[in-house]
């Protein structure tokens, strides 16, 4: 076996203990018995980084966890060894593979590979990519080590390579990394800085709670260890009017009546989350008076959009008068009945992905969680048929968010601005997609998923489309109610026939109470 390798393709040619080396390393692994789980195990992993697809996979989870450095050091490392090993490696040393005939039958890949021996790409890739990351950040390095190492092992368990191979690639995979290293030190990246959310206006203030009618939802914000809303806010506006819910009151019937009341409120205040925030902004706009929000839910979206972090923040707001005409949307259906959109819409699977994720968030982080609520969704979710402004499509989800929201994801997490006076859209295509690209798009979002475009088995267009309008009108294509959700509130039935919502911005249309700084 060691006589008969590399004799057609070789130029350079490696010294004889280093070829007995290689026979004897074969003979040794492929006379293991090992069992089909196990060998089974090595030909997947082998064929999981088949033209890196395993490490762009890699620099997508990288991505998500915010470490766009890293991928990028990674795969541009893979890429230089990719091309020294193919183009010069090969051409170099090349050599003939291992005989078939020499590999147990249950190890073999199903297409042996025809292109010179030496040295292993698959190991340069794998040993670019994880020096690379490692270079920008050494715990992710460490971790993908192992994974790459393995990657090199598998190519001594099928056959495909010898020792001196994987030992050769390993090299060029770190020196290439190491060499941009040299050559390229640090990479930077853009940072997109906004100005602060929406102009400051004048509003009435009182330190005390003059004239302040204030709704709070007792089960906001639960286990949260904050200080019982009802007897703080007393303590600190002694003169505002404090109703806090209980079983069976509406929102918007407990504002009424303080509305028709001989003394009417001049502000209307809420302490809950953002489904709560959304009930009452509706109604101070109703009744055109200006909005105090105590961030008392467990994410608190909009109150943080409006620099309400604390109830310091909201206190000192009321007190200075100070506030701000922020965005908010109207959906309509068919009938006459109009709802305020204060921070988001949807239609489809985006609201059972967002409930799944939250319940492994704590535990596994937001990327992790993401990833396996995507997966389940996804799996037991079936695409609905629809008419996005008149044009009919097959998706997954679809999400309006007043003003843009950030990252570039199925279900972005973060409002920056509350001016922007337009709705910022994420399309979620199914339209025969394969699901896999559906689960990849709606964890990791736009880049991500331009990344899976490009692999082999995953090609085809975006998944997800992200726009920029000022309304948009969805509509049921088939017989299936594509139902709807609203800021945090579940998915509810469409009303009226046909089946059909429209939802447009309307600028300014809100005045917040919110700090000058």
């Amino acid at each position: 076996m060691a006589a008969s390798r590399r004799r057609r393709h070789s130029r350079i040619p490696l010294p004889a203990r280093i070829k007995r080396a290689d026979a004897r390393v074969a003979e040794r692994i492929n006379a293991r018995t090992t069992g089909a789980a196990s060998d089974g195990f090595w030909r997947g992993l082998t064929r999981a980084a088949n033209h890196g697809k395993l490490w762009f996979a890699a620099a997508a989870v990288l991505l998500a966890l915010g470490r766009p450095r890293a991928a990028a050091r990674g795969l541009a490392s893979l890429g230089i060894a990719s091309l020294v090993a193919n183009l010069v490696g090969k051409r170099l040393v090349g050599g003939d593979r291992p005989a078939l005939t020499s590999i147990p039958i249950a190890r073999r890949l199903e297409r042996s590979p025809t292109s010179p021996s030496f040295p292993s790409g698959h190991t340069a890739s794998a040993a670019a990519f994880a020096t690379g990351v490692a270079l920008e950040w050494p715990v992710a390095g460490a971790a993908l080590a192992p994974l790459a190492a393995g990657v090199g092992y598998s190519r001594l368990h099928t056959g495909a390579h010898w020792l001196s191979d994987v030992a050769g690639g390993a090299a060029i995979g770190a020196g290439a990394a190491l060499a941009l290293k040299a050559i390229v030190p640090k990479i930077t990246q853009s940072v997109r800085r906004d100005p602060p959310t929406a102009r400051v206006i004048d509003l009435p203030a009182t330190d005390t709670g003059d004239g302040v009618f204030i709704v709070v939802n007792p089960g906001s914000g639960q286990g949260l260890g904050r200080q019982e809303p009802g007897p703080l806010l007393r303590e600190r506006l002694p003169r505002a009017r404090v109703h806090e819910l209980a079983e069976g009151d509406d929102v918007g019937d407990v504002i009424e009546e303080a509305l028709r009341s001989d003394d009417p409120p001049a502000v209307l205040g809420v302490w809950g989350g953002d489904g709560t925030v959304a009930a009452v902004a509706a109604r101070a706009r109703e009744a055109d008076v200006p909005l105090l929000v105590f961030p008392g839910g467990t994410f608190n979206h909009f109150a943080k959009a409006a620099l309400l972090d604390t109830v310091e923040a909201t206190l000192d707001a009321l007190a200075q008068g100070s506030g701000r005409e922020v965005d908010v949307a109207d959906l309509s259906f068919a009938g006459d009945e109009t709802i305020t959109v204060l921070n988001t819409a949807s239609v489809g699977i985006y609201p059972s992905f967002v409930e799944e994720r939250e319940k492994h968030e704590k535990r596994l982080g937001k990327p992790i969680a993401a990833l396996i609520a995507a997966i389940r969704v996804v799996r037991r979710g079936t695409p609905l048929e629809v008419e996005i402004d008149g044009r009919r499509r097959e998706v997954w989800s679809v999400f309006v968010g007043v003003d843009r929201y950030y990252p570039v994801a199925v279900a972005p997490i973060e409002r920056r601005r509350l001016d922007d006076h337009l709705l910022d859209v994420r399309i979620l295509f199914a339209d025969g997609k394969p699901r896999t690209r559906g689960a990849v798009a709606l964890a990791f979002g736009g880049r991500t998923d331009a990344l899976a475009a490009r692999m082999p088995f995953l090609q085809g267009p975006p998944a997800l489309d992200a726009r920029t309008v000022e309304a948009i009108t969805i509509a049921a294509a088939g017989s299936d109610d594509p139902g709807y959700a609203h800021d945090g509130e579940a998915s509810t039935e469409t009303p009226g026939e046909p089946k059909r919502l429209t939802i447009t911005v309307r600028p300014g249309a809100l005045r917040v109470y919110s700090p000058r700084a």
